[in-house]
């Protein structure tokens, strides 16, 4: 056999073994958290994470300092290339999660024309959704990202876009019946709205410079579990993980609902969808079958799918039974999650690890005055239903 064509066969036979190895993480159930934090992460963020039994992390970088406006992205408004400096930031990150043994997704909040809001004043972007230059800039984005991200051994996957809404501003209502997602559908396929066209034109881009790493999706209408009901069919690639984030019955477990003279309670009636419906256990898992159910109509295996975010405001008194009829939906149906969020910097409503109890004032004054973090850690009651899977998925 000539040299050269031995050559080419062990090249594409590494080439295989590599995507086999990349997409072969997601063969078995994996548990994460969230990092959504304003500083970089340090090795002992990462050394805690995984030390709970953890084996990846969903990254989101665009609270960090950028060189620029915006982190990566340089400017939203338009897209001329990876800033040098964050790039180093973020890849000296990502060898701190791959030393504490970690993988990592990272997520990005922005892309061209859409901004994310709390880095716009608290404005929804709807640019990327009225027009299609944007869509271009964004896959010069990805394109130039994977390219230099190619090969660390710390990422597991590249999520597009975190919780993209090109619904919001659409005319198509939040949770609305699935007939009325498919005839919107109809409507604005092929327009700037159309999300799964553009996740393949931002997938084709990735796949120009790297075949191997999985792309992870989320659902339209803030990555909404029933959001995946207008998808005629999967992308067309085998190495796609499709992501929902889970905070159903929001006005339950968000913020807005602490605010409240009298907060709603869970399990309790809680307004859904425009109609007052009981929230417990059971409606949790029947929500949670409709991407299980999308994913089987279009033969995809429920390997391919990913709880990217869930979680509920730690101070409601049902957080905790919350989390835990969540959970059993995800244990039962043997699905990837990672919980929102761990030790947030810049807002503790989601920071199990902080109890029930209000923080004292000096977690804010740190955040007023660009500083680290200064509280402890410890496992709580209401972080318990997420610790003691995480350890049970490390034995």
């Amino acid at each position: 056999m000539h040299y050269w064509i031995l050559a080419c066969l062990l090249g594409l036979h590494s080439l295989s073994a590599s995507a086999a190895d990349l997409i072969d993480f997601w063969g078995t159930p994996r548990h994460g958290g969230n990092s959504f934090n304003r500083l970089p992460p340090d090795q002992a963020y990462f050394e805690a994470l995984r030390g709970y039994g953890a084996t990846w992390v969903r990254l989101s970088y665009d609270k960090w300092q950028p060189a620029q406006r915006d982190f990566l992205l340089g400017d939203a408004d338009h897209y001329q290339g990876l800033p040098k400096a964050d790039l180093e930031q973020l890849r000296a990150v990502l060898d701190r999660a791959h030393q504490a043994g970690l993988k990592v997704v990272i997520t990005p909040l922005s892309l061209p024309g859409m901004r994310w809001s709390q880095n716009n004043d608290g404005q929804f972007d709807d640019r990327l959704w009225q027009d299609k230059r944007y869509w271009s800039q964004a896959a010069d984005f990805w394109r130039d990202l994977a390219r230099e991200l190619k090969g660390h051994p710390a990422i597991a996957a590249y999520n597009l876009i975190n919780e993209p809404a090109p619904e919001m501003q659409g005319g198509l209502a939040e949770h609305a019946a699935a007939p009325l997602m498919q005839r919107w559908y109809e409507r604005e396929k092929g327009g700037a709205r159309d999300l799964p066209g553009l996740y393949r034109q931002l997938l084709s881009a990735v796949r120009e410079v790297d075949e191997v790493t999985p792309v992870m999706v989320d659902a339209g209408w803030y990555a909404a579990a029933d959001a995946f009901s207008y998808w005629p069919e999967p992308l067309q690639d085998d190495r796609v993980l499709y992501s929902i984030h889970m905070y159903e019955p929001y006005a339950a477990t968000s913020a807005p609902n602490m605010t409240r003279k009298q907060p709603l309670a869970y399990p309790g009636t809680v307004p859904f969808a425009g109609q007052s419906e009981q929230w417990d256990g059971r409606r949790v898992a029947q929500y949670l079958e409709q991407p299980l159910a999308w994913l089987a109509a279009m033969k995809v295996p429920s390997t391919r799918l990913v709880v990217g975010e869930f979680g509920c405001m730690r101070r409601l008194p049902g957080c905790q039974q919350y989390l835990e009829d969540v959970l059993k939906v995800l244990d039962h149906n043997q699905l990837h999650w990672a919980f929102y969020s761990f030790r947030e910097d810049s807002w503790d409503g989601m920071d199990y690890e902080l109890g029930s109890a209000k923080v004292p004032w000096r977690y804010w004054q740190a955040i007023e005055k660009g500083t680290a973090d200064p509280l402890a850690r410890q496992a709580t009651s209401e972080f318990e239903p997420i610790r003691r899977r995480l350890v049970q998925s490390a034995q």
